[in-house]
């Protein structure tokens, strides 16, 4: 593609920063230690996890760099940067979190397949940009638009990326039109990230947002859009990142039989404690992360000294100053919540986590009623260990 390539090897990889803990180094997927989580509301972006399918592209020129629009449209174009920034320019807060996050926990209980995530393959940021909704209006599909009259429903994005799961093709994903074209989705073209230019490792010099979705349907390194009558048919939509009973293992799998994971579940976690504590005293401050899919607000996060037995409730915060509402207008209804508790803890506590949604969704208990073959959205009770003791015995 003119201005920019996807590299055949990993020789040219972007810097990052030593602090990040690597689940795989080609392709790079690494995430941040989990208390800097809770070091600001927005992560900077040294800390953003990285995930990764194949060598990061290259922009050569971007002058020349442009994304074609084509499908099922009356309209097809093709768009350079200049066009997109003509566009009025939104900043939207928004979590992005890989499907796989907290993938080790799972594969605990039965073996699993997938690049092994801790709890902190999340992050939150203001992405700028211009709303998708606007774009294709430039390909003459109007706002709040289910079907063109092709009949077009899908909206498929295809990244310069090259990865091994496509036989070396790009990694490519799809929304439904009906998203795509409605302003409120807030889905965007993005080329900031907190307020600088989108880095080589999270798109640049253009990728796609999509609020309150798994991250895999956020596209990077953006190449082309499509209108399609159906999903995208890429491996990463069709063979990948599905929700499968705990009934199906690899002998018995039919992938046809599940959607595409689109909206991820209500998820929280305990960042300001690792797995297993030694504290010298008893009265600790419980801090950690709550999210959920689809714009729903954090309604109550729910946190146990005693293993679950009692519980208190956490407060909740998201800009400083500002206090937390559910579904208010003052709220970022896509990003994360954080949360905080101080309490004095027994000489040996299991602390639990739990967070529930505006639509009154709850984590599960336990991860092996959500087991997975695959070992996504591990939503169960995040749990550590804490001991009241001396940090050298």
């Amino acid at each position: 593609m003119p201005g920019i390539r996807g590299p055949s090897d990993y020789s040219q990889e972007p810097p990052r920063h030593p602090c990040l803990q690597i689940n795989a180094k080609e392709p790079f997927n690494a995430e941040p230690p989990r208390p800097v989580l809770i070091s600001s509301y927005v992560t900077p972006v040294d800390f953003f996890y990285k995930r990764n399918h194949g060598p990061i592209p290259i922009v050569d020129d971007i002058e020349k760099y442009c994304i074609s629009i084509t499908g099922l449209i009356g309209n097809p174009k093709k768009l350079f940067m200049n066009d997109i920034l003509k566009l009025a320019k939104y900043n939207i807060t928004a979590t992005l979190q890989c499907a796989g996050n907290r993938r080790t926990a799972m594969s605990k209980i039965r073996k699993v397949k997938g690049v092994g995530w801790g709890a902190a393959a999340i992050g939150n940021a203001v992405w700028g940009g211009a709303k998708l909704a606007d774009v294709l209006e430039l390909v003459g599909v109007p706002k709040l638009t289910g079907t063109t009259p092709s009949g077009g429903k899908h909206v498929e994005f295809v990244s310069i990326d090259k990865c091994k799961e496509e036989n070396g093709g790009p990694y490519k994903a799809s929304i439904p039109l009906s998203q795509a074209t409605n302003p409120e989705a807030d889905v965007l073209l993005a080329y900031e990230m907190n307020g600088e230019p989108i880095n080589r490792d999270h798109g640049y010099p253009l990728r796609v947002v999509v609020p309150g979705f798994i991250g895999a349907r956020s596209v990077k390194w953006l190449e082309s859009i499509n209108i399609i009558p159906e999903e995208c048919q890429g491996f990463f939509m069709q063979k990948d990142y599905k929700m499968f009973p705990p009934s199906v293992n690899w002998d018995n799998i039919n992938w046809s039989t599940r959607r595409p994971q689109m909206d991820f579940p209500v998820q929280c976690v305990i960042c300001s404690l690792e797995d297993v504590n030694v504290v010298k005293h008893g009265e600790i401050t419980i801090k950690g992360y709550a999210v959920s899919g689809g714009g729903r607000g954090i309604e109550r996060v729910d946190v146990s000294i005693d293993g679950g037995k009692t519980w208190m409730e956490a407060s909740r915060y998201q800009k400083t100053g500002i206090p937390y509402i559910s579904d208010d207008t003052s709220s970022d209804k896509w990003a994360w919540v954080l949360f905080e508790v101080t309490t004095d803890i027994p000489s040996i506590s299991e602390i639990v986590a739990k967070a529930v949604d505006t639509a009154a969704n709850v984590q599960p208990e336990n991860v092996e009623v959500i087991w997975n073959l695959r070992g996504i959205l591990n939503t169960s009770w995040h749990r550590v260990h804490v001991r009241v003791g001396h940090s050298n015995l």
